[in-house]
């Protein structure tokens, strides 16, 4: 490293390695929380990112120096149009993992479904399913969410796995089954004020150097060859680049994880109460019609990008309170 005389710490954390550009433009979940007894329900939800707002509200966490005072919140719109229950997934567990064993589709699914694969419904894949319950372990909700449904020119609809809350596969199965073919709504499975753990892919930017990419210090400006490059690559032996040694590459468009956002409101535009959008609507993606959610602090991703969302992984809450909103102020 030149004339330093102490060591430094590295730049750049591990954690998030590597730093490739995501696999698909819809982020996957792989975790869900431990199933809740007392009330079967689907674990999680989806939408499209709208853009951010101010959201002024009365500080109810207490034992903090701001309690009960004002609070400007930067926060988040989430359309979450209904989403579509089209199919039911069965998992067996063994020494090797889960392993899909049965899969059963509704009758009545979108005429975009086409666009994406053919269910091939039959009417006995329902029977059939019902006695291998014997030998599954938990019960997927295949959903569907269009983004028709909120002005977008995207006709093929996302397709993609719910968990389902309880511990027993027999009435997990029911449950799905009633819901075959029907829409759910956001506040079917999220009530205001509870906290949701946030997914989505970040938004690209391309190749960047180690100095933007990692936070590398810059050399000075008489330095040979190059100011934003790294000192030193490693030793002469062995002649090897670690893997750990910042670098050039890919930034952005990565699948992140954002956990504990407070739901502020849960509301729909066509009671034409608490209407949130701004005048000539949001930028990159115009108004808001329907159905929509606020969360507290921000979101991975572009305008329209689909994220996901799921009950709290960390720190379940015991008790959940409604915020209280004075004011909602578009930025």
């Amino acid at each position: 490293m030149g004339h330093r005389k102490y060591s430094a710490p590295r730049r750049g954390s591990i954690a998030f390695r590597p730093r490739a550009r995501a696999k698909s433009i819809e982020a996957r979940i792989r975790t869900w929380p431990e199933a809740s007894t007392e009330k079967i329900s689907l674990l999680g939800f989806a939408g499209f990112k709208v853009g951010g707002l101010h959201i002024l509200t009365i500080d109810d966490r207490e034992r903090t120096p701001n309690f009960g005072k004002q609070l400007i919140n930067v926060s988040t719109v989430i359309a979450t149009p209904p989403i579509k229950v089209i199919g039911i997934r069965g998992y067996n567990q063994n020494m090797y993992g889960k392993h899909a064993l049965f899969d059963v589709y509704s009758k009545d699914v979108p005429k975009e479904l086409s666009r994406k694969f053919d269910t091939g419904y039959k009417e006995e894949a329902l029977t059939n399913s019902a006695s291998l319950l014997d030998q599954t372990s938990s019960i997927m909700a295949i959903v569907a969410i269009n983004p028709r449904d909120i002005n977008m020119s995207q006709k093929k609809p996302f397709v993609f796995e719910m968990a389902v809350s309880g511990n027993n596969a027999k009435a997990q199965y029911d449950y799905v089954k009633n819901l075959l073919g029907k829409e759910v709504h956001a506040r079917d499975v999220f009530q205001v004020g509870q906290y949701i753990d946030v997914f989505g892919i970040t938004r690209g930017k391309g190749i960047e150097g180690p100095v933007t990419r990692f936070g590398v210090k810059r050399k000075q400006h008489k330095s040979r060859k190059s100011v934003r490059a790294v000192g030193t690559l490693g030793p002469i032996s062995p002649a090897v680049v670690m893997y750990t040694v910042a670098r050039q590459g890919q930034r952005g468009f990565h699948q992140r994880t954002e956990y504990n956002k407070r739901i502020l409101i849960l509301s729909t535009t066509e009671k034409g109460e608490n209407s949130i959008n701004p005048p000539g609507g949001f930028k990159h993606f115009g108004l808001v019609k329907g159905e929509y959610l606020v969360v507290r602090g921000s979101i991975p991703g572009v305008p329209k990008r689909l994220i996901k969302m799921r009950h709290p992984l960390r720190n379940p809450q015991k008790k959940v309170i409604e915020p209280k909103i004075v004011e909602v102020v578009a930025q």
